[in-house]
């Protein structure tokens, strides 16, 4: 570990627990509290309060930060909130530290969706031809496993170090140092910490892109994964200025009309088999309307609100062809170990997998590792 490394590492533990429980240099930053708690600083290395990074972990990340002139960024193919506003948030605190960052994601039609463009800093996006072929220092944020990165799969193979921030109980333990959490309610809350660690502070910028990612990967603080520590950490990050109706607005209050014609056709062909009610939605719906396929993220979320079913599946005919299916389940099923049998993977009551199989061979399958599990 280099001195002054070593140094900020001594400085945050002494700082962990001042007076009044708030940590120097940020705003609100997060104060020691217990395991099971909400609170979580960094002298005593909880997360997210359940969840623990152990204090070498981080003091490795660091060290690897501090020796790196320039850092390459990657989040997963098709960025949600959580993904981007990670990813934003680290690319602005580690550009006021010095460095040159990079910071892409893997989509071979490279482009941020609708929802997530009132997201500050994305003209530190870099398309994925210009990402550095082999990084010398490569951060991936909200992935699991390599895969999930889409075109920048082969430049994780080729960095010298890769530090992964992840939450999901899937992550594959891929590249050089995790800072993995599955306890956390989101990938920013993480995030959240390495700024605190790094010696950043919350502005209005950063905490506008880690709010995004708390409230999307928390389905707005209604999921089973929110935490004490995640309304603790929205306080923080309110307490910047942030307008979080506007912020609302753009995450959940907004749709081009043709959505609503693809909705009204996926309705028609919902489906409700036992516990499972699904539908679909085809490439040729949407070219009907022009809707890009990332406008299609909320259907899930609409189609879960059915009593009669306890997991729901939404498929969604991406632009290559291939069928991208969401899972919900209301907490009897774990939809994440059923996703990861079908090579994708995610939460216990949230994830997914990618088929290249008709609808009705890819629900057959489902429904078979569904039926085992009833």
């Amino acid at each position: 570990m280099t001195p002054d490394v070593r140094d900020r590492v001594e400085r945050q533990s002494r700082a962990a627990r001042p007076p009044g429980g708030t940590a120097r240099g940020t705003v609100g930053a997060p104060g020691g509290g217990p395991s099971g708690g909400a609170g979580g600083g960094a002298a005593d290395g909880a997360v997210t309060g359940a969840g623990r990074v152990p204090e070498s972990t981080w003091a490795r990340a660091l060290e690897l930060i501090s020796g790196a002139d320039e850092i390459a960024l990657a989040c997963h193919v098709s960025p949600d909130g959580d993904a981007l506003g990670s990813m934003l948030a680290t690319a602005f605190v580690l550009r006021s530290l010095g460095k040159r960052v990079v910071a892409s994601f893997g989509d071979r039609h490279f482009a941020v969706p609708r929802l997530l463009r009132f997201l500050p800093g994305q003209e530190m996006l870099t398309p994925p031809g210009d990402f550095p072929a082999a990084p010398e220092l490569m951060i991936t944020f909200d992935s699991a496993s390599p895969d999930r990165l889409g075109l920048l799969r082969s430049n994780v193979a080729a960095a010298r170090e890769v530090i992964v921030v992840d939450h999901h109980p899937s992550s594959s333990g891929f590249g050089t140092l995790g800072l993995v959490d599955p306890k956390a309610s989101a990938t920013a809350m993480l995030v959240e910490q390495l700024i605190y660690r790094l010696g950043g502070t919350l502005d209005r910028d950063i905490a506008t892109c880690l709010y995004a990612g708390l409230v999307t990967d928390t389905g707005s603080f209604r999921h089973s994964s929110t935490t004490p520590a995640a309304h603790q950490m929205a306080a923080r990050l309110v307490a910047t200025g942030l307008r979080t109706d506007e912020i609302a607005r753009e995450l959940w209050d907004r749709s081009p009309f043709g959505y609503l014609k693809v909705l009204a056709a996926a309705f028609d062909r919902v489906v409700l088999d036992g516990a499972l009610v699904w539908t679909y939605v085809t490439r040729v719906d949407r070219a009907a309307y022009g809707l890009p396929y990332a406008e299609l993220e909320g259907i899930i979320d609409i189609v879960r609100r059915t009593d009669e079913a306890e997991v729901a599946a939404v498929l969604k005919e991406d632009d290559e062809g291939a069928w991208q299916v969401s899972t919900r389940s209301k907490g009897a099923v774990d939809v994440g170990a059923l996703c990861a049998e079908l090579g994708g993977g995610g939460h216990h009551t949230a994830a997914g997998f990618t088929s290249h199989d008709s609808v009705e061979a890819t629900m057959a399958k489902f429904l078979e590792l569904l039926g085992k599990v009833r």
